[in-house]
């Protein structure tokens, strides 16, 4: 009998709940029990999983690892996917290995090349991937000249940080000044440069920013799971044209991918994203984590989740090409459970006695305590 495999995400993307779901629904039909830890009680990840825990805030890096490893030795984890904290975690492979947890992430040598935007894009371009012109920023003068040469070159220029996951802290500048039309409709990402050089000029601390040109759609997320021999297994880009989403698989997005997933040795489940510049695609970011957006491979028929679990326990899927290449679709948000809470007591009300009239009512009974661990059978 195949014993069942015990899989631990640590405070990820609320979308991954559809990664534990391809979990669950795998075509080896093998049981798979999911731990999940967050630091936000109401991530639905917590409800989704079989067990959950709130995990402790201001661990610093070190401390984190030796929660995670008391972590996978009490709940028997096989495979650890780890989200926050990776590089640390990863620099530590031989000891979760010593209480028998793989891990699903690639070495920490790949993991700190892609920490920081400016020496990736330096290393992705020495092996002949395409980037776009970039400039790293820490003062205000900095910025002025980066932006005056981007658009003396008819580029809209952007800023974002030096170092981070995801779109945080990505905004475009504009000459235009603050009026109300920045107040009218939806916010937008657009920031008048005067605010920027004061808000820079009155800070305390320099700032560590990558100042580039705004780049073009489409926009491609190419997923890939890399073998520990440092060859790509599967890669099929995602493409994102405003609303409209679809699936590629050009070599002009799937080749400089595996050059890169091979070339740095990303192992397991990566992300490489790529945008237009004016007529070529360039590097835009690289994420060595399971992108939130994986699940959606499932509209090509394929289970990625899975695959790379059974990659990390040494059962290689060998090579993975779509059956087909799914209809294009959109994206659209939908309900998932939380966990329950216990709310504030209630008093009923009731009309107080005349000669308590005008006096302070008591206060209400105080809230018992939340929950912070949840069980599904």
């Amino acid at each position: 009998m195949v014993s069942r495999v015990r899989v631990w995400l640590n405070r990820t993307y609320a979308e991954n709940v559809f990664f534990m779901d391809q979990l669950r629904r795998n075509p080896s039909d093998r049981a798979v029990e999911i731990h999940a830890t967050h630091g936000d009680l109401d991530s639905p990840v917590l409800a989704a999983a079989d067990t959950a825990e709130l995990e402790p805030e201001g661990l610093s890096p070190s401390a984190y690892v030796e929660y995670a490893l008391i972590q996978c030795r009490r709940r028997g984890i096989d495979v650890f996917v780890p989200r926050l904290h990776q590089a640390a975690i990863v620099a530590h492979r031989a000891e979760f290995q010593a209480v028998g947890t793989a891990l699903l992430a690639p070495p920490p040598e790949a993991v700190a090349v892609f920490q920081d935007k400016v020496i990736a894009y330096e290393a992705v371009q020495a092996i002949g991937v395409p980037v776009p012109p970039w400039w790293r920023v820490r003062g205000a003068d900095e910025l002025i000249a980066a932006v005056d040469e981007l658009e003396g070159l008819g580029h809209r220029a952007c800023l974002k940080p030096a170092s981070g996951a995801g779109g945080v802290g990505f905004r475009m500048i504009t000459r235009a000044p603050f009026s109300l039309t920045q107040l009218s409709g939806y916010p937008s990402p657009c920031v008048p440069l005067g605010l920027v050089l004061d808000a820079m000029r009155r800070a305390e601390e320099p700032v560590d920013w990558l100042v580039m040109p705004r780049l073009e759609q489409p926009e491609v997320s190419v997923d890939c799971l890399t073998g520990p021999d440092n060859r790509v297994r599967l890669a099929v880009g995602r493409t994102k044209n405003g609303r409209r989403r679809g699936f590629t698989l050009h070599e002009q997005w799937l080749e400089p991918a595996r050059r890169i997933a091979e070339g740095f040795g990303l192992h397991h489940l990566s992300n490489i994203q790529f945008r237009m510049l004016g007529e070529r695609p360039v590097l835009m970011d690289v994420n060595t984590r399971p992108a939130g957006g994986l699940h959606q491979l499932s509209l090509c028929g394929v289970n990625a989740p899975w695959a790379a679990v059974r990659l990390a326990l040494g059962d290689d899927p060998g090579e993975i090409v779509p059956p087909f290449l799914g209809q294009d679709y959109s994206v659209v948000s939908g309900p998932r459970p939380l966990l329950p809470v216990t709310l504030p007591q209630q008093r009923a009300e009731v009309p107080a006695p005349r000669s308590a009239l005008g006096a302070v009512p008591a206060p209400a009974a105080p809230a018992g305590p939340r929950t912070t661990t949840g069980a599904r059978s």
